[in-house]
Order: structure tokens, then sequence, then C-alpha cells
């Protein structure tokens, strides 16, 4: 989408971050609840985090209208599988449904980065990554928006996800427990609030486990 589109769409907002992280048996996933365009701050009480099932939850970056109109499509699916099966997707099978769909939609594809978190079905949390054409990977941890860049960093600096050719093959997980992805979560947010611009307001936090799905909030810069 070129700048002078963006122009026409108020909701044009690709700032903000989110960030997700798999754990050995839950899934925490973090997004900030700013929507801005341009140096513009249309709202400090939006929510990035949608919850397609019983153990997916997906957080997206991007062109407003087409987030909502990916979440609706991916919502609707699970219930016709609920239907037709008796049962919710699972969180791999909702992320290869959504390589699937966001491929079919290459040749006009939705403005929105993606990550989708959740269990999977050992109970072990499970975090997959999107480029907008559908390419998508099982990571430990990731991030996504305009704080990307700079939560990267400090990510792979605590974590250290392991390669994917070493052998034997090893999960996919970050080597913390819950209590400590939160933390960490709340520590790369309020660092990358003094950087970045589009970035701040509250910070929202969906952590899944056996017992089910919460949601916490944190302060953050607001200016």
């Amino acid at each position: 989408m070129t700048n002078q589109h963006a122009n026409w769409f108020p909701y044009d907002n690709n700032g903000g971050s989110c960030v997700a992280i798999a754990g050995a048996n839950y899934c925490v996933i973090a997004a900030d609840t700013r929507m801005s365009t341009g140096y513009n701050i249309l709202t400090s009480e939006y929510s990035k985090i949608s919850k397609l099932a019983d153990k997916s939850v997906m957080a997206s970056c991007g062109f407003q209208p087409d987030v909502k109109e990916l979440q609706n499509r991916l919502k609707a699916r699970n219930m016709m599988y609920l239907h037709q099966h008796n049962k919710q997707m699972s969180c791999p099978t909702m992320a290869q449904w959504l390589s699937n769909y966001l491929y079919y939609k290459r040749f006009f594809p939705f403005y929105a980065f993606n990550l989708l978190g959740g269990l999977d079905s050992q109970g072990m949390g499970c975090v997959y990554t999107y480029d907008a054409l559908g390419s998508y990977e099982r990571v430990g941890y990731r991030a996504k928006g305009s704080g990307s860049t700079l939560i990267m960093h400090f990510l792979d600096n605590q974590l250290k996800s392991p390669s994917p050719l070493l052998l034997p093959a090893q999960d996919a997980v970050a080597p913390l427990s819950e209590l400590e992805a939160i933390d960490l979560v709340k520590t790369v947010f309020a660092s990358t609030t003094e950087r970045d611009i589009y970035t701040g307001d509250k910070l929202e936090i969906v952590v899944l486990n056996a017992d089910g799905i919460r949601r916490e909030f944190m302060e953050l810069r607001k200016d």
C-alpha cells in the first residue's frame, strides 16, 4: 500500500508491537493497545489480540480492516470445523489453515503481520510466525510490528532459540517458566516504548495454559 493510499485510510496502523513466547506448558502473547497513523494517536485502548479458539490466539499488526477481516474468517472457519468434527481446531491445525488462506490471497494479500500462539495436542506451547503471503514457521518466540527490530535483539540475547538444523531436533520452546516469560515481556515493552513512538499507552498480555486463558494489563509510556 502506497503512502498516497494510506492517507485515505485513517486506520492504516502498522505501528505498535506484538510478542509471543512459547513454553513447555504455556504460551504468552502480548501487544500494546495504541492505534496510530503517522504522528496521530487514534486511540489508546485498541486490542491487537483476538481469541480464535479455546487454545489459539492471534496478535496482528498492520492495516486494521484487513486484520479484522482475517480474524473473522478464522473464527468462521473454526466454527465450521466445530460443527463438522465436534471439536475446535487445534493450534497447529489453525496455523496450517491460516497459511493456506494467506497464500490463497497472495495476489491481493492482507496487509497484516501475524503471530499465532496457543497449545498443541500435547499441551505444549506453540508460536507460529507468518509473512504476508503465508510462509510460516513454528518458533519459540517472535515479535512483529514497528518495535520488532528492537525487541528481537533482546529476546535473542535472553532466549537463544535452538537452530532447526540441530540433530536430534529440539522442541521450539523458551527455557523459561510462565512467570519469567511474563516478566520478560513486560521488560521488553517497557524498553521499546522509550524508542518507538508507535508503541505505548498500555500492554495487554494473554496467557494460555492448561487452566484456560487469562488476560492482564500493564501501563506503558503514554507520550
